[in-house]
């Protein structure tokens, strides 16, 4: 299930990112993630240009990249060239991107709903959702 939203002003006077949610449960939501971030990739979006969230577990690219130490890690946030994958809990060290996608893929419910407006100050054009709809709903 795909649904969206229109652009609106943001308060900041920069219009809001649209918002897309794609259905997925917690156990499905990075892979769902990943399907999306492919064909974002495959319609001409520059993987720069994208960023992946993660409630619950790191992706599994994050916690490799992790592996080899931080430095390395977040210097590849910082070369700007490739998808970047991050946990809810440390958005605020990445810039915004055109493209945020959101896994909800676990977390406590407190943790996914303050992850919903982090990924969207962190979304230029577009926030993709992938997560349990009634769950969503019922932390908005």
């Amino acid at each position: 299930m795909r649904t969206g939203s229109q652009r609106t002003a943001a308060a900041s006077g920069r219009p809001a990112a649209a918002i897309e949610l794609v259905s997925a449960t917690d156990t499905t939501a990075v892979d769902v993630a990943d399907e999306t971030v492919d064909k974002l990739l495959d319609e001409g979006t520059p993987p720069g240009d994208v960023l992946v969230i993660t409630t619950g577990e790191q992706h599994p690219w994050a916690q490799h990249e992790l592996s080899f130490g931080e430095d390395a890690y977040w210097g590849q946030l910082a070369d700007g060239e490739d998808v970047f994958c991050v946990h809810a809990t440390a958005t605020s060290r990445v810039t915004r991107r055109a493209v945020v996608v959101l896994a909800v893929n676990g977390g406590t419910d407190t943790q996914a709903a303050e992850a919903l407006p982090a990924a969207l100050a962190k979304a230029g054009r577009s926030l993709i959702v992938c997560g349990d709809p009634q769950r969503l709903r019922q932390l908005l």
